[in-house]
């Protein structure tokens, strides 16, 4: 599956367009992860516990995105972009694009 943030996919043609996919991450903040980028809140620093929480949940969002690409017989999807919202103390992470078919 290529992922390409970009309208298009150098050197292929998109045969059909199979429409627009999304893959939602919702995950709650914990109280540990709470009381951790407190004290980096506090004492400077990067947040080690709420950077990895974002990691695996964009990656999440992706893989759930490809999934429904798949899906629709699409191999590639183009325009890709990453949302991140905080919805009371809920990390939301939303990945969407086109989904289509290049040869």
């Amino acid at each position: 599956m290529i992922i390409t943030t970009t309208s298009n996919v150098d050197g292929m043609m998109i045969k059909e367009y199979k429409g627009i996919v999304f893959g939602e991450v919702v995950e709650g903040i914990d109280l540990f992860r709470d009381i951790a980028a407190g004290f980096t809140n506090l004492f400077g620093g990067r947040s080690n516990s709420y950077e990895h929480a974002m990691v695996e949940s964009r990656q999440a969002a992706i893989q759930d995105m490809i999934g429904k690409a798949e899906n629709l017989g699409a191999n590639a999807v183009v325009g890709v972009r990453v949302d991140y919202e905080v919805i009371n103390n809920m990390l939301m992470i939303t990945a969407s694009g086109t989904a289509v078919f290049v040869d």
